[in-house]
């Protein structure tokens, strides 16, 4: 049969975008997912770098 497409956040968002102004939540949801998982992300980092960099600890 027919494969369901792939569920990608990109393209949630993108399909999200022209129906923004009836369906807010079909483009707000995976654009916090997105937003959320960068900055997890970034926190995850900071904390490596103060954590392995030797130049930090004094």
């Amino acid at each position: 049969g027919i494969q369901p497409p792939t569920p990608e956040w990109g393209a949630m968002l993108s399909n999200g975008r022209h129906i923004i102004r009836t369906a807010w939540h079909v483009a707000t949801f995976p654009g916090l997912a997105i937003m959320l998982t960068i900055f997890a992300l970034n926190l995850l980092g900071d904390g490596l770098r103060d954590a392995l960099d030797p130049r930090l600890k004094n």
